[in-house]
């Protein structure tokens, strides 16, 4: 029930139709009697930097997520950027603080970790291969950094973005070794698709599944589908893969507490959400 005391959260971002978070945060929040309901909002790219400062004038406003395309834009629109945001000059939640200052965080990267946690992989020393350097590329790789990875790969069609953010990276975690240029998954211990590819049937593979370690962890950030052609292939080989909805899972809690709700677990989130493919 959305009434006239109800705390709205903006989902942001085009196309809407693949949107899976308020399929968790909503029944979650009627499950605690809390009353806030996530709400989709698909503003186009044009109208995006006019239309977030002005979300946040409304009076029932509490926070907004944000997803593609906006993620790398929000950050030239907020007063103050959490670290996560610096390193990977990408968005995905703000909020207004006490002072009516536009705060934002990246937790699409801590989502990502958590999960590989969850499965029993330790992330520090490890090689990791990012393809897709754009807003939820760019915050994995972040995460993967603060994690204490050894090495990172980062590829990108738009090679510019793939040396920007190795350039922040660089600048932010020094003993970080890092290489851009390419794709080949062979000898990385995780291998992450952090592009679009696999949201639409007939997508090609983001990298060429036969050169990937059996021992390597894949994982995929396309929520289109519960397991995308790519991570099927790669569990074909032995590998050990994440959906995309468990990074999804893994970084609600960080969320809902950067938000100021009560916490949450992902295993509670799991049990009452509403998430069907």
């Amino acid at each position: 029930m959305i009434s006239g005391t109800t705390r709205l959260i903006a989902h942001l971002g085009v196309p809407t139709e693949s949107f899976r978070a308020p399929l968790i945060y909503n029944p979650w929040f009627e499950s605690k009697g809390i009353d806030a309901r996530v709400v989709p909002m698909g503003c186009e790219t044009e109208d995006y930097a006019a239309f977030l400062p002005l979300l946040f004038r409304l009076r029932n406003i509490d926070g907004a997520l944000v997803t593609m395309p906006h993620k790398i834009a929000t950050v030239a629109l907020l007063d103050k950027a959490n670290p996560a945001v610096l390193i990977s000059g990408s968005c995905n939640a703000v909020r207004k603080d006490a002072d009516g200052l536009l705060v934002g965080d990246m937790f699409d990267g801590e989502g990502f970790v958590r999960g590989m946690r969850r499965k029993g992989r330790d992330v520090a020393g490890s090689r990791a291969l990012v393809v897709g350097a754009g807003g939820v590329g760019s915050g994995i790789a972040a995460s993967l950094a603060q994690a204490g990875v050894a090495e990172i790969g980062l590829f990108d069609t738009r090679s510019q973005v793939a040396d920007e953010l190795a350039e922040r990276l660089r600048r932010h975690c020094p003993d970080l070794v890092i290489r851009t240029g390419s794709n080949n998954p062979a000898g990385w211990d995780v291998v992450v698709n952090a592009t679009p590819l696999g949201m639409n049937a007939g997508d090609p593979m983001p990298v060429d599944v036969s050169r990937i370690d059996p021992a390597a962890f894949v994982g995929e950030v396309v929520m289109k589908q519960a397991e995308t052609p790519f991570l099927a292939a790669a569990r074909a080989r032995g590998c050990m893969t994440q959906i995309g909805a468990d990074m999804l899972y893994e970084q609600i809690p960080a969320y809902l507490e950067f938000f100021g709700f009560p916490a949450a677990t992902s295993d509670e989130l799991r049990g009452i959400s509403r998430l069907t493919y």
